[in-house]
């Protein structure tokens, strides 16, 4: 056994030499490597064939990225064919109004220009007319009305009909140009979390046919809407949620379903600070008996009673008690304000401060319950009970529905 001394001579002539042979042998390694590398870039293990030829064998893992590959086309391809199915059924809709440049007076000219954009879908071709949806807002106001298809052509359209307080309207255009229809499905059979894919033209016809995707992100929301703009609410939408993104332009678009069907209308947008992604579209079942409506009568018959109405709760308590004199318990309900004449509330004696709370067995509240039962509920021609209070007593009266018309 020997001892190491830190006073050797040779010592570190040693070591110099031990290292000078690792520094070389690493060297020739990497040299090595380099060399195999440019020969069989690929990488690899090479094989000698029974014929003798030399071949190479890849290391790497070929069938997981085969794998990934088709994975990747399957996802992708239920998003495409549903949007190569759809897309080029929305097209672009151009709200044209009449607009004064020069003031008033002789001097004034008037001219038309562009007051808004939006989208539609075109949902059927028949007698060499092609059909679109879109909604009311898009098309309200307008003088002349321009339809753009996915391929940039443009044709003037008319004005079939609209309804306000569904947010509908229909537009005719030549149906000579029109190569694609759009298929509905069924709103009632969508499932919270399913996929879906919004169609239309946010921000105007420079982005025609964005695509954006989300999911179901609720049903039978109801959102509360102005009609008339004076501040109460008229009627309560119920409406699909989505966080597809939804803009400005994107409504009358289309919400479509994996299977490239149309299943809801776009509508609206929750545009608040401290909202995002909360898209919303009008189910396409409550979509198609409206534009049924529409195409036949140019607007929807609806059930009518013939009244003027307001909700007991934006009345004061004074009036309350001392104009339409109601019981202390009675703090709901809908008073009639006015009756017009010949109609149905009128040949079934109802007067104005009668009070309205009760429809047939549902309990009315507000104007808004009532209306929702009258026009989902109630054709024309039915029979309705209406439960009302008149001076301060409980009464009850048949009233048979007509047509708004008669």
């Amino acid at each position: 056994m020997g001892y190491y001394d830190d006073h050797d001579e040779n010592r570190n002539k040693r070591k110099k030499g031990h290292a000078s042979y690792f520094l070389t042998g690493l060297g020739g390694a990497i040299i090595g490597a380099l060399l195999i590398l440019l020969v069989f870039p690929g990488g690899g293990i090479l094989n000698n064939g029974s014929d003798g030829t030399t071949t190479q064998k890849s290391t790497s893992n070929q069938p997981m990225k085969q794998a990934q590959q088709s994975l990747a086309v399957d996802v992708t391809s239920a998003v495409t064919n549903a949007v190569d199915k759809a897309s080029d059924a929305v097209v672009g809709i151009t709200n044209i109004q009449e607009t004064n440049f020069w003031g008033q007076g002789s001097n004034a000219e008037d001219s038309s220009a562009e007051a808004g954009t939006g989208s539609g879908v075109v949902y059927k071709k028949d007698d060499g007319k092609a059909y679109i949806v879109t909604n009311n807002h898009v098309i309200e106001g307008a003088n002349e009305l321009e339809v753009t298809l996915s391929d940039g052509t443009k044709l003037p359209a008319k004005l079939q009909g609209s309804d306000p307080w569904t947010d509908l309207a229909v537009i005719v255009v030549d149906g000579n140009k029109i190569k694609t229809i759009a298929e509905f499905g069924k709103s009632e059979k969508l499932k919270p979390g399913e996929p879906v894919i919004a169609i239309g033209n946010p921000l105007g016809l420079q982005f025609s046919g964005s695509i954006t995707q989300g999911i179901i992100s609720g049903l039978e929301r109801t959102i509360e809407v102005d009609i008339n703009e004076d501040g109460q609410v008229d009627w309560n939408a119920e409406v699909i949620q989505t966080d597809a993104a939804i803009n400005p332009g994107n409504s009358g678009g289309a919400l479509v379903n994996m299977s490239g069907q149309v299943i809801g209308i776009n509508s609206m947008k929750i545009a608040e600070n401290a909202v995002e992604g909360i898209g919303l579209s009008i189910p396409i079942d409550s979509v198609i008996p409206i534009i049924n409506d529409i195409e036949e009568f140019g607007e929807v018959k609806r059930a009518f009673l013939g009244v003027n109405l307001a909700s007991v709760e934006e009345i004061s308590q004074y009036h309350q008690q001392n104009t339409l004199k109601l019981p202390k318990k009675v703090t709901s309900g809908v008073a009639i304000t006015g009756v017009q004449s010949n109609s149905p509330a009128s040949k079934a004696g109802l007067k104005e401060f009668d009070v309205i709370v009760g429809m047939d067995k549902e309990e009315i509240h507000d104007v808004v319950e009532l209306r929702k039962y009258l026009y989902n509920d109630k054709k024309i021609g039915d029979k309705v009970k209406i439960i009302y209070y008149r001076d301060g007593k409980k009464e009850s009266t048949e009233v048979t529905l007509s047509n708004s018309e008669i």
